[in-house]
């Protein structure tokens, strides 16, 4: 009852304030804050305002809450854990076939560096060993493509 009224007067309100700014010429602004204050006047004439009065005081309906709110913490866990494992059960089949099927990459090419635009001012560093360098040729030259 309380609720009605309450939404009553401000609809009332708005609607005074409305014709206010419409006085003044302002008759955008005034269309819109008609137009807002004629929501809680709808809302109680459907009856919503009552339906949440009912929710809000109604055990049943926060245990209902709550399941939804389980059931979402379920769901979304099951999504993080399926993206850290690498995608749905048919995925993982697939990369696990991929995989048995002893696919050869092709050797990878020195990748082409072209005159840098900036010195580097560091000085150069002192040769390492054979096996180092080769694992770590590639991270060079693009690094040093960057001027890093």
């Amino acid at each position: 009852m309380i609720a009605e009224t309450v939404c009553s007067a401000a609809a009332a309100a708005g609607l005074g304030i409305a014709a206010v700014t419409a006085y003044r010429k302002r008759f955008l602004a005034a269309t819109r804050i008609a137009a807002y204050s004629l929501v809680p006047l709808g809302l109680v004439m459907t009856g919503v305002v009552d339906w949440l009065a009912d929710t809000a005081f109604s055990p049943t309906a926060w245990a209902g809450f709550g399941v939804l709110g389980v059931a979402w913490l379920l769901f979304a866990s099951s999504r993080a854990v399926e993206r850290r494992r690498g995608g749905t059960r048919k995925e993982r089949k697939e990369a696990k076939a991929g995989a048995q099927r002893e696919a050869v990459a092709p050797a990878a090419s020195a990748p082409s560096l072209g005159a840098g635009s900036r010195q580097s001012t560091r000085p150069a560093t002192a040769p390492r060993a054979e096996a180092a360098s080769d694992d770590f040729s590639d991270i060079e030259a693009i690094l040093k493509k960057h001027g890093i």
